[in-house]
């Protein structure tokens, strides 16, 4: 596959009827590390035209708590669809699980054992910097910090894979968890659990935007997916490609559709 499969930005018509945005957060929302105040108000006029944003991210639940109250955004779903963050009426915030603590618990003990192994087996390979906020999955880092060459990517996969975890591959990172939970089961749970809406049933009223591999089954299902630029770098390595792209990289790419959707309400 190649990026000329993608359709422009331009192409794609917004149903009048939209709900909301739900977008990966690492090279989609951000730009080298950070989300620029741009992007956060882009996400503020979504907002404000009455559409529902969440972000769906492999990052751990720890990381995501200072985004998930400074942010305008509906909720955080965190480490590939295990857990959620959203404010509550006293102005905190409110954590939410798909598995039970029982689960958890013994969950994350099997997933440092296989964190180990991976650390101990593939040269190079070491736990993101942000595994200390992690609490339903675990984290490699292949290009946050350090750069991992395909095959260690690839075999930092395969041993997770053989101790029966789920595993894929952000921009960033390589995740594995245990339970049946990822980046679409993780947006069917917080979209019925907060809005009482059905995704499936009203999958064409949604816009999905992300950037790399984590993001496939989102481009798969959600007719109405986008592509930030800089998702050339994992098109070889996609089976699903999202329906449109961007022409602007990252957090940029972000406020393009932002700037497409709002145009379109007008």
């Amino acid at each position: 596959m190649s990026q000329e499969f993608l359709r422009p930005l331009s192409e794609l018509v917004v149903p009048a009827n939209v709900l909301g945005v739900l977008t990966d957060i690492d090279d989609t929302l951000t730009t080298e590390g950070e989300v620029p105040a741009h992007v956060v108000a882009a996400i503020a006029q979504l907002k404000d035209a009455g559409l529902k944003v969440v972000p769906i991210t492999g990052r751990p639940v720890g990381w995501s708590v200072p985004f998930a109250a400074a942010w305008p955004v509906d909720a955080i779903v965190a480490e590939n669809g295990a857990v959620a963050l959203k404010r509550n009426a006293a102005g905190g915030l409110d954590k939410l699980y798909q598995q039970d603590e029982a689960e958890r618990t013994h969950n994350f003990a099997r997933m440092q054992e296989v964190l180990a192994q991976v650390e101990a087996t593939v040269p190079g390979a070491v736990r993101a910097t942000d595994s200390h906020g992690r609490e339903c999955d675990i984290a490699v880092d292949h290009s946050e910090f350090t750069q991992l060459p395909q095959a260690q990517i690839d075999a930092c996969v395969a041993i997770m894979q053989a101790a029966g975890m789920n595993a894929t591959v952000s921009s960033i990172h390589i995740n594995a968890w245990f339970g049946g939970h990822n980046k679409l089961e993780g947006a069917r749970w917080i979209v019925r659990a907060l809005f009482d809406i059905d995704l499936d049933a009203t999958l064409d009223r949604w816009i999905y935007i992300g950037d790399s591999t984590n993001d496939q089954l989102m481009f798969q299902h959600v007719p109405l997916s986008v592509g930030v630029a800089n998702i050339a770098r994992f098109v070889p390595q996609l089976q699903h490609l999202p329906r449109y792209a961007t022409q602007a990289e990252r957090g940029d790419g972000f406020v393009q559709l932002a700037e497409h959707i709002l145009a379109a309400q007008k």
